[in-house]
């Protein structure tokens, strides 16, 4: 059985590494200027994957920040999976091109399904749909807009499409390392047949064991960011519990 895979999470704002509290673009802490440095140090702290997120093209709906992702592209010797304002094909191409393991679409999935699925059957393993949830309801265009889409419908509309993973994220809790919303996204695994990675909020190295007892369920990773800056969780130690659970 494979096991829990630990991405840290590179966020992207004007061209540095930052974090937001619950999505909010005018809640930014920065954590460094350098966003290839950074994944780099998490590649010698032992990450294979990592989660990219081009915060200005989430809400600019076109990539802003592509500057900043070749140069970790370039440099980060894993997979690197990429988010933030992809939403036609010629920038899904665009992506794979420059070397990008995985292209997670999130408001497209929503408005445009067909997209989605066209794009999976071309790309297989390559396409992630972003499932962001606020009361679990669908939240789109960078968290700004929610839907009357409930998580688990959306979810479903994908299940015989080729997609990779489902990544899911309480927005309310991402950022505010108020703890993953390990019940929701178990409970998700388990209703859908695609793979589900968590994120949003992970506080600390216990969430990281739970959520690998549970890759059993179809829970395919994890996705850590402010507990890592933050200095809460240990990169390397995560990874570690994550492949012994």
């Amino acid at each position: 059985m494979a096991s829990l895979i630990v991405f840290p999470a590179i966020d992207l704002k004007g061209g540095q590494v930052v974090r937001l509290a619950e999505g909010d673009m005018d809640r930014a802490t920065v954590y460094g200027d350098d966003p290839a440095a950074q994944a780099m140090l998490f590649s010698g702290q032992g990450a294979d994957y990592l989660h990219v997120v081009d915060l200005d093209g989430a809400f600019a709906g076109a990539s802003v920040n592509g500057d900043a992702v070749r140069a970790i592209v370039d440099q980060f010797p894993g997979h690197v999976q990429l988010g933030g304002g992809i939403r036609d094909r010629t920038a899904i191409e665009k992506w794979f091109d420059l070397g990008v393991s995985r292209v997670v679409i999130g408001t497209a999935a929503l408005e445009n399904p067909e997209l989605v699925k066209q794009a999976a059957n071309d790309f297989p393993g390559g396409i992630v749909v972003a499932v962001d949830a606020k009361d679990g309801m669908v939240a789109t265009r960078g968290w700004a807009d929610v839907s009357t889409v409930p998580v688990i419908d959306l979810a479903r509309r994908f299940e015989d499409a080729g997609v990779a993973s489902l990544l899911f994220t309480d927005v309310g809790r991402d950022g505010m390392l108020k703890g993953c919303n390990v019940e929701a996204t178990v409970d998700l695994a388990r209703a859908v047949r695609i793979p589900v990675i968590a994120s949003g909020g992970v506080a600390g190295i216990g969430e990281i064991h739970i959520l690998a007892l549970h890759a059993q369920d179809g829970v395919e990773g994890v996705i850590t960011g402010r507990a890592l800056y933050d200095g809460r969780l240990d990169l390397a130690a995560a990874i570690s519990v994550a492949a012994a659970a």
